[in-house]
């Protein structure tokens, strides 16, 4: 498909615009500073004189990254000479992961242009390139498309309001089509991108998510300080909170001194943490709760009975200590946050009105696992009645675990598509072929 040339233009005074903001805004924010810093120097990669293929999987930030994580676990085993290196757009990915052992090379995204596109693609030169979710850049994948390098989109989400879809979206149809195949999160979205690719270029694999969540589980692993904390209380969670959400738990964290409350705010800047200290007074900060040798929820005459969290990785463990869970951002309007990794240990999910986007929030409420809240007094009148009914609290935990395994198989089913188009050596095939199915079904 040809490009029309004043919308190349367009595209390249609407990157003009955003990297300039950027570069205003890192004067004083500084998740933009660490954007800019960590774009200074090209990536120093070079994967063009060894024999090794190389898989380059992209993110956009810390959740994509965990969606294609099991993807690049079982790829590593299944082919154990191959390179990966992982970009990401955000700072907030690339600084939590950026020494995960799972790679050979993370870096950050340069800025799309045909020069960078060209320069860092002849540097990796994958042999199978895996995009996670979305961030369409027309000049890397454009680059991709033109050397024919097998370009895998996974958990992809399409609605017929995204641009693709619009009179204006002749730019966005031409990135699709960069695409070697489509691996979509659900029967919807396949059928909302059929409109525009061929069908056999998709398919409905299922979301990676539910995989890596299950993995985690599995491989549970205790959180310092916490059981001593919990004690033989119910125990609540909220996750991923905002302003807002926290605002809903204010009154029940001071009425219900007997009952232990975990707050894990999405945002962890000392400003934020100071501001939900001031609302929440019965509350400790995680780091203080381990400093403190003798730790005891009495202190002198004021009783804690709430830990804020103020670091960041230790979330999808937290749920696991839960009587419920709420999972922030359905109060905003950037939507819910991930509720797959409370359901998995079988624990009711609670989280606000905002959850519209998330299929799998639509579903676990048809199943039973999750319910939403407008307002606090729902939300108090929900764990009352939770927590006064043990055959009702765990039939709804049961409902959303059991939703949760009733999903996996996504990295199953895009492995079978791999080996099957033959994108890396076959040679590692063998060594692993009753682990991996190459089946589709």
């Amino acid at each position: 498909m040809r490009k029309p040339d004043n919308l190349i233009l367009l595209y390249r005074f609407f990157l003009l615009l955003y990297y300039t903001c950027i570069r205003i805004l890192s004067l004083w924010n500084l998740k933009a500073k660490a954007w800019i810093e960590g774009r200074k120097n090209f990536p120093a990669i070079d994967y063009t004189k060894g024999n090794n293929e190389v898989v380059w999987m992209h993110c956009a930030s810390l959740g994509e990254f965990e969606q294609g994580r099991p993807l690049i676990e079982a790829i590593k085993s299944c082919y154990p000479s191959c390179k990966i290196v992982i970009s990401f757009f955000s700072s907030s990915g690339y600084e939590i992961i950026k020494n995960f052992e799972g790679a050979d090379h993370i870096f950050y995204l340069p800025e799309d242009s045909p020069r960078n596109a060209k320069k860092l693609i002849s540097q990796i030169n994958p042999a199978l390139v895996l995009w996670v979710k979305y961030e369409y850049w027309f000049y890397f994948l454009n680059a991709l498309k033109k050397k024919s390098i097998p370009t895998l989109l996974i958990s992809g989400v399409y609605r017929t309001n995204m641009p693709f879809f619009k009179w204006y979206g002749t730019l966005w149809k031409t990135m699709l089509n960069s695409f070697t195949h489509f691996f979509v999160q659900n029967q919807h979205s396949k059928i909302t991108l059929e409109k525009l690719i061929p069908a056999e270029k998709i398919t409905n694999s299922g979301d990676t998510r539910f995989d890596r969540v299950i993995t985690i589980a599995q491989k549970f692993q205790p959180v310092r300080g916490i059981k001593e904390f919990c004690g033989d209380h119910p125990i609540l969670v909220a996750g991923s909170t905002w302003e807002d959400d926290e605002a809903e738990w204010i009154h029940y964290v001071k009425t219900h001194p007997d009952f232990r409350f975990i707050i894990a705010p999405h945002e962890i800047d000392q400003e934020n943490l100071a501001s939900i200290k001031r609302q929440f007074p019965t509350s400790i900060f995680y780091s203080e709760w381990m400093k403190n040798e003798q730790r005891s929820t009495i202190n002198g005459q004021r009783i804690i009975n709430c830990i804020i969290i103020d670091n960041i990785g230790m979330l999808s463990r937290l749920y696991k200590y839960a009587s419920i869970c709420y999972v922030g951002g359905g109060f905003g309007s950037d939507g819910l946050h991930n509720i797959l990794e409370a359901a998995v240990y079988g624990k009711p999910v609670i989280f606000g009105p905002e959850f519209g986007r998330n299929f799998e929030a639509i579903e676990m409420i048809e199943h039973g696992g999750a319910i939403s809240i407008d307002n606090a007094i729902e939300l108090e009148k929900i764990l009352n009645e939770l927590l006064s009914d043990d055959t009702e609290l765990n039939r709804k935990g049961e409902a959303a675990r059991n939703y949760i395994y009733g999903k996996a198989g996504a990295t199953k089913k895009i492995m079978g598509f791999i080996k099957k188009n033959v994108f890396l050596p076959t040679d590692q095939i063998a060594l692993q072929k009753d682990q991996h199915p190459t089946s589709l079904s």
